[in-house]
């Protein structure tokens, strides 16, 4: 395993790639995402070893609805699979499972099931891993500015108490550090509608490898290319 000099405290990874890898291999789409099931795992697993203290994974996106029906029932089928078969081993190695978008549009068995999860590994004090499912950027800063508004009609705070640190204590994984490093894998350099308000400083590193080849020899290269990074945040870094 690869030393760090500074690991980053919260990796957000868009895992793009699953349909090319599939298609590389004349396989159907859902291959790939079955295939990307298993980089997830590893990723994870490499995560928590290495001491990251939260995750972020894009696993499904407010505009995925528009792909073709039959890949959308695989992946809702998928998501089903994965917390059936991750749920316990996610609590027997002390990590805690947050879902992040508009689950509201889920079948009930499927938010069911992501509300057990959530609360089987609720009280665990290791990696906190975030799956951002039926989530977009400007989905998450409207349902906040939605949030705010009541808040104001409810005479709890008034306009004028209104500023990027009420929008920040409002908006998801506001309770974890900030992120630090953004991965994006498949060869595209676009974020893609995820968390805009979030990465306002965060380190962008884009590869070329396909999600589902993606292993903990990728994830230690990105964070060796955060490490070489000089973090300024708007300030000048004198030498």
């Amino acid at each position: 395993m690869t030393q760090h000099k500074l690991i980053p405290n919260h990796v957000a990874i868009i895992m793009d790639g699953n349909g090319r890898w599939a298609k590389n291999r004349n396989q159907l789409r859902v291959v790939g995402h079955r295939a990307g099931l298993k980089a997830v795992r590893k990723t994870v697993q490499h995560a928590s070893l290495i001491g990251i203290k939260a995750l972020t994974l894009y696993a499904f996106s407010s505009e995925n609805w528009k792909r073709p029906e039959q890949e959308v029932s695989a992946l809702m089928s998928l998501f089903v699979y994965a917390l059936n078969r991750e749920a316990k081993v996610l609590h027997k190695n002390n990590i805690r499972l947050n879902i992040i978008g508009d689950t509201a549009r889920f079948s009930s068995q499927l938010q069911s099931m992501i509300d057990d999860v959530q609360q089987l590994t609720l009280q665990n004090t290791g990696l906190v891993l975030n799956i951002a499912a039926n989530y977009g950027g400007r989905w998450d800063i409207t349902h906040t500015i939605k949030s705010i508004i009541k808040k104001v009609n409810d005479s709890e705070m008034t306009v004028d108490d209104i500023n990027e640190e009420t929008i920040n204590n409002q908006i998801s994984l506001h309770d974890l550090p900030a992120i630090d490093l953004v991965i994006r894998t498949g060869g595209e350099y676009r974020i893609s509608n995820f968390l805009l308000w979030q990465i306002a400083y965060s380190e962008l590193y884009f590869t070329d490898i396909l999600w589902p080849d993606f292993d903990r020899n990728a994830l230690d290269e990105a964070i060796s290319t955060f490490n070489k990074r000089e973090r300024r945040f708007g300030r000048v870094i004198e030498s």
